[in-house]
This record gives C-alpha cells, structure tokens and sequence, in this order.
C-alpha cells in the first residue's frame, strides 16, 4: 500500500521517461513564469507519499506547501466529497444558500482563536484572496486606509498581496503597486544585529516597529498589522511571544486591527489547531485571521474569521467570491475538521517535532553549514550559513541538497529571503518510519553536498 510505502527511485536517474515527455509538453504549453524545479510527474499519491509516472516513490516533506497537513488522499475527506458531488458541485452563496457554507462558518466560529465571544467565518478560495478580504475587512471597521507588514512576509500574488509580501523577487515587472502599505522589521532572533539577548532582541524589533508609526503612517490612519504566527515564504521563523503581545497592547491602544496570516502555519501544523492560540492562551489573540492551505484536504478554499462586530461593518457586497466555500469544498473542509480533531493532529504535529527537531538539533552541533534550526511544531526549518561565525547565507548548498534528496526520493522545498532555509511541511499522517527514512535521505544529502 502507497500510504505505508518508502521512498524508492526505480528508474535510476530522474525524470524517467514518462515523466520527461510530460515535462516537455509542459514546457511547451504552460507559461515559464510559473516554474518548477522538480523532476516529478504525479500519478497518485495516498498518505506522505505519492508514486510518479514511471512508478518512482516519494517521500513528501513539501505536502502541496502546507496543503496536505491531512495527506493525499484521506479517504473520509473522499468519500465526504463524493456523497456531495451526488447532489451538487456548486451554488453560489450570494444566490442560493447551502447548508455546508452555513455548517462551516459554524465550526470556523467555535475553533478560530480570534478576540469576541461571537465570531462570523466568510469564505474565499486562495490564501492571496483571505488576506486580501482581511485587510479589506479591517480597513472597513476602522475607517483607516494603511497597514504595517514586515519583512520577509509572503501574502500572496494578488496585486495588495504582492505588495504585503517582501521579496519582491516575486512581483518582478508587476509594478506599480497600491499605496497604504508599509513595512518593520519581522523579529527573526537568528539575525538580530550584534550579540543581542533574546530579550534585548524583542525590545529592539519592538522599538522598530514603533519607527513605522513616526516615519511612515501615523496611528491613527493604520487600520491593521498583518504578520505570519510563524514566517513561511520568509525561512519558517516563529513570532515570539513576548513580541505579539507588544503588537497586541499598541493595536489596542490606538484602534489598530491585529491580523493574523494561518495560512500556511494552520491547521495543526503548529501543535495546535491554529497557531494564534498560543497567543490567545497568553492573552494576544488576533482580531481577524485568515488561513488557507489545508483547510479542505486539498480543494480550493480560504477563510476569514473575525468577531461579529469586525465582520458586520463590512457594507455588502464588498467581500466574497463566486467559488466561496462552494459544496464540494465545505464538504472536505468539515471532514477535516472531524478528522483533525477526532484523531488529535496537534498531537501528531508535536510528535513528528520531538523527533525531527532532535535529529535537526543535532545536525547544527555537527556540521559548520546548519547554522540555525526552528519553528512551532512541525513547521521547521533548517538555514545553511557558510560558516556559523558570518551567518553567510548558502543557497546554493541548499540548492544541491534538494536536488541530492530528491534523486533518493525525498521532496524538499527552500524558503527563505536568501533561499538558504530547507523548510518540513511534511503531512501530519506520516508513519515513523517514514519520517526516519526521511531523516536519513536528508542527512545523507547534506553529508554529500557540504564536501
């Protein structure tokens, strides 16, 4: 069975014939500008894993980026989207109501972690268009028109999301972009200047973000800070703490929304089902929050949630979509959920952390190139510095690693504003074995590439 199979490459080298015609049709037929530098052509996946063209097995550990936190092929999540498809696919919610819309902004309501008692869900179809309705939503309540964002954010590729997201390696030639749009430093401990504590750390990103306030938009006229629980796109850094709760106390002090962006880090990925509720547990949940990804087990689907007060300042007709939470997707969604809960995924995220950031901990003793190790359960990343003393990015090395790995059946991803991190978004469903035969594969790359 695929779901409990190891990674194995039978063709030797990638890709294997089957896979290099589909590659060479795709290059012909799809735009360059939506690349790829993966030798792999799918066929079916179940669980961790997924088979290729040419029957080549792999070890997924980039999951869709964050989409499959469930798996491939969950088969509750199947046989739900099934019973639906026999009714119908879709009626827009603008025109006809479906109970599935209804259900899920239900249980979005009972389990996101934002501020209020009562809580209203609307849905969308990417993470792009989540944060884009949130900062609408925001912009709304407060009557402001700017936002703070941060460096090393990722928000999306709408043309407001472009603009959020920092590296703008992925907005080359999209310019101009829309006004109201400022950005701080993210507290990325790793590279906080000179030999800062972690508290010294804080308080000097703290102090940065409060620069914003005198030198880009005043308090006054922002309506939100947007920021990521823990850092994808930007190398897997987590928001500390003691930090959000400074965030928390300035947006309540002056009227500014608190966003935050669960589209990649929810959905158990963290150790809980969202990561803001370790904020909320130490008293700095978000006023809004947006999440995508792994929502629906792999169906096109977003959400944002927010108290009903936030929500219902919106004038209608401004936010929404045709495809929102249409009755195939809600149908997957509300598995999920079941299925997340029933079967304890944080549980399973925190698991899957013990061992791997073990294994990753000590690789940072042993080899000069793994400079930092870090995240939230099982949102991990691993940097690659040319020497630990310089804190040199390495992307390249990074680079040859992925490609080493792949060649034996593991699937990794960079990240990162300088592409040095190799990111863990492994399914959540992976077996141990899996996961240790994962660790291997990635070992060995290292040991290979750092010659």
């Amino acid at each position: 069975m695929l779901r409990e199979a190891l990674p194995k490459i039978v063709t030797g080298t990638l890709p294997g014939p089957k896979a290099k015609a589909v590659l060479d049709r795709r290059a012909a037929a799809v735009p360059n500008g939506i690349g790829t530098a993966y030798k792999a052509v799918i066929e079916r996946g179940e669980g961790a894993m997924f088979e290729d063209v040419d029957g080549n097995i792999f070890l997924d550990w980039i999951g869709g980026v964050g989409v499959l936190n469930i798996g491939y092929s969950n088969p509750e999540c199947i046989e739900a989207v099934k019973e639906q498809a026999d009714k119908f696919f879709h009626s827009m919610f603008n025109i006809t109501t479906h109970e599935g819309y209804v259900k899920l902004a239900e249980e979005m309501n009972r389990i996101v972690p934002v501020k209020g008692d009562k809580k209203k869900t609307m849905f969308v179809c990417s993470g792009s268009e989540a944060d884009e309705n949130a900062v609408k939503i925001a912009r709304s309540y407060t009557g402001r028109p700017n936002i703070i964002v941060f460096t090393g954010a990722f928000h999306g590729r709408t043309s407001l999301t472009m603009t959020m997201t920092a590296k703008k390696a992925y907005a080359v030639g999209m310019g101009p972009f829309p006004d109201g749009v400022y950005r701080a430093e993210f507290p990325n401990l790793y590279r906080a200047p000179g030999n800062m504590s972690e508290k010294e750390a804080i308080d000097y990103y703290v102090k940065k973000l409060e620069e914003v306030f005198i030198e880009a938009t005043p308090y006054d006229s922002c309506a939100a800070i947007v920021f990521e629980p823990v850092q994808g796109e930007g190398g897997f850094v987590p928001a500390p703490i003691e930090w959000v709760k400074a965030v928390r106390k300035i947006c309540d002090e002056h009227g500014i929304m608190m966003i935050c962006d669960e589209v990649q880090c929810g959905w158990a990925r963290s150790g809980k089902m969202f990561a803001s509720q370790y904020f909320a547990d130490a008293g700095c949940a978000p006023d809004i929050l947006s999440t995508a990804k792994s929502i629906a087990a792999g169906l096109p689907l977003s959400a944002v949630t927010a108290r009903a007060e936030v929500m219902d300042a919106v004038t209608g007709g401004t936010i929404g979509g045709t495809f929102g939470a249409n009755a195939v997707s809600a149908a997957s969604a509300l598995k999920v959920i079941e299925v997340m809960e029933r079967d304890d995924y944080p549980a399973k995220a925190m698991h899957i952390a013990d061992v791997a950031m073990k294994a990753f901990k000590g690789w940072q003793d042993k080899y000069e190139c793994v400079g930092d190790v870090r995240g939230l359960g099982a949102m991990m990343g691993i940097e690659f510095v040319k020497d630990k003393t310089s804190k040199e990015p390495d992307a390249a090395l990074v680079n040859a690693i992925v490609q080493e790995a792949m060649g034996k059946g593991l699937m990794l991803e960079a990240a990162g504003t300088y592409g040095n991190v190799i990111r863990f978004l492994c399914p959540l469903c992976v077996t141990d074995a899996q996961l240790d035969a994962g660790l291997e594969i990635l070992e060995n790359a290292i040991k290979t590439c750092a010659k």
